[in-house]
C-alpha cells in the first residue's frame, strides 16, 4: 500500500508540472582540455518544494519497477553502483552516473513523446518511466549496452500526461537522446550538446537553422542608406537571439553559450563553466507561478557530473554552495543503499568578510 501512495503521489507531482511549467529543464555538455566530459542540467519546480534526494546504490541491491496499479513490474539487480540526484522518491532518479561513468538523466517531453500502453500481462518486463534512468545505470555500462537492453523492457507512463525523454552520455564524450513515439524507441546522436523539452530532438536541431545569423562579438557598422547603423553595446551579433523559457528558446539558447564557450584545461575547472553557463537559465518563480510566493527559484537545483572523473556535482536555489560526492570514495560492494536530501538545511551559508586594522 506505502508504494502505491508513492505512485498516486507522482501522479499528482506530474500533473501539476504540466500546469506550472516545470517544462524547464536545460541540459549541456562540455569536454575539457584533458579530456574530462561533463554533463550538466537544471531541474525546475514551481509548485512548492521539489523533494529532492542524493541517492547511494550498491552494487547487488535488488530493485523493482512501478506499474501503473503498484509495485509489481520488472524486478532487476543492481550490476553496478550508482549515485543519483532524485525527485518525489529515491527511485524516480532524474540525473546519475554509475560506478563505470555511465551517466544518464531525464526530462519532460509532453505532447510529442508516447509510449505503448500499459498491459498488465507484461508487469514482469514493464520499467516506469521515472525508473529509466535508475535501471539504465544500475544495469549498463555503455550506451551500446543501453541500446541493446531497452529492447528487453516495455517503458509505461505513471502519468500519461508527463511523457519524458532521455540523455546518456559516456565518458568518451559520446551522448544520445532517447526518445518514445508511437511505441517507437528512437536514439539520436546529440554533438550539438543540449537537450531541453518538446517538442522532439530532430525539431530542435531544424529550429537551429532559424539563428543562422547569430554571432558571438559584437556585429559590424551597416549603412541603410545615408545613415550609418553601429552597435550600441558589446554582443550585438547575438540581437535577435531568444529570451524566453520555453522549450525551443532555451535549447537555441544554449547552443549557442555552449558552443561559444572557451575550452577549460580540466574536468573541475569545465564543471564550475557549466554552472556558470547553466545561471543564464535559473527561471524567477514569478514567471512560472504567479501565485507562489515561497520558493526562492523555479530553478530547485542544478548538478554537474564529471562523467571522467566520476564526481557529482550541485547546488540548490536555497544553498548555491557547490558540494560534491566522490564516487572514488564510495566502496560499492559494502556501503547501504541509502538517501539523503540535498540540503540538511535549506538556508544559504554567508562568509563573513572580516576587515583588519592593519
Amino acid at each position: 500500500m506505502r508504494k502505491i501512495i508513492k505512485v498516486l503521489l507522482l501522479g499528482a507531482v506530474a500533473m501539476a508540472s504540466g500546469a506550472y511549467c516545470s517544462l524547464a529543464c536545460t541540459g549541456i555538455s562540455l569536454t575539457a582540455a584533458d579530456g574530462s566530459y561533463v554533463q550538466a542540467r537544471t531541474i525546475e519546480w514551481a509548485k512548492g518544494e521539489l523533494k529532492s534526494e542524493y541517492v547511494i546504490i550498491p552494487r547487488g541491491t535488488k530493485l523493482q519497477s512501478y506499474t501503473p496499479t503498484g509495485d509489481n513490474g520488472l524486478r532487476f539487480e543492481a550490476r553496478y553502483g550508482v549515485v543519483g540526484l532524485a525527485v518525489v522518491e529515491r527511485e524516480f532518479i532524474a540525473e546519475g552516473i554509475n560506478e563505470l561513468g555511465l551517466s544518464a538523466g531525464l526530462f519532460f517531453f509532453p505532447h510529442y513523446g508516447g509510449y505503448e500502453a500499459y498491459d498488465a500481462a507484461k508487469d514482469s518486463t514493464t520499467l516506469a518511466d521515472m525508473q529509466v534512468v535508475q535501471w539504465m545505470l544500475t544495469q549498463c555500462a555503455s550506451i551500446d549496452d543501453v541500446k541493446r537492453a531497452v529492447q528487453s523492457v516495455d517503458i509505461v507512463a505513471l502519468e500519461p500526461s508527463a511523457v519524458l525523454h532521455w540523455r546518456i552520455g559516456e565518458p568518451s564524450g559520446r551522448e544520445v537522446v532517447m526518445e518514445i513515439v508511437d511505441g517507437q524507441i528512437h536514439f539520436y546522436e546529440n554533438t550539438i550538446g543540449v537537450l531541453t523539452n518538446s517538442p522532439g530532438f530532430e525539431w530542435h536541431m531544424a529550429n537551429m537553422n532559424n539563428y543562422v545569423n547569430l554571432r558571438p562579438g559584437s556585429a559590424p557598422n551597416y549603412m541603410l542608406g545615408d545613415v550609418e547603423l553601429e552597435p550600441l553595446g558589446g554582443s550585438s551579433a547575438l540581437l535577435g537571439l531568444p529570451g524566453d523559457f520555453t522549450p525551443p528558446s532555451r535549447f537555441v539558447r544554449a547552443a549557442l553559450f555552449r558552443n561559444t564557450a572557451p575550452q577549460r584545461a580540466t574536468g573541475f575547472e569545465t564543471v564550475l563553466q557549466a554552472l556558470h553557463l547553466l545561471n543564464n537559465f535559473d527561471v524567477p518563480i514569478a514567471v512560472e507561478n504567479p501565485d507562489e510566493h515561497s520558493l526562492p527559484s523555479a530553478t530547485q537545483w542544478t548538478s554537474a557530473i564529471d562523467l571522467t572523473n566520476r564526481r557529482v556535482y550541485y547546488k540548490t536555489a536555497y544553498n548555491n554552495s557547490i558540494r560534491c560526492i566522490d564516487l572514488a570514495t564510495i566502496d560499492f560492494g559494502k556501503v547501504a543503499y541509502q538517501s539523503h536530501p540535498l540540503d540538511k538545511v535549506q538556508q544559504q551559508p554567508i562568509e563573513s568578510v572580516v576587515i583588519g586594522h592593519n
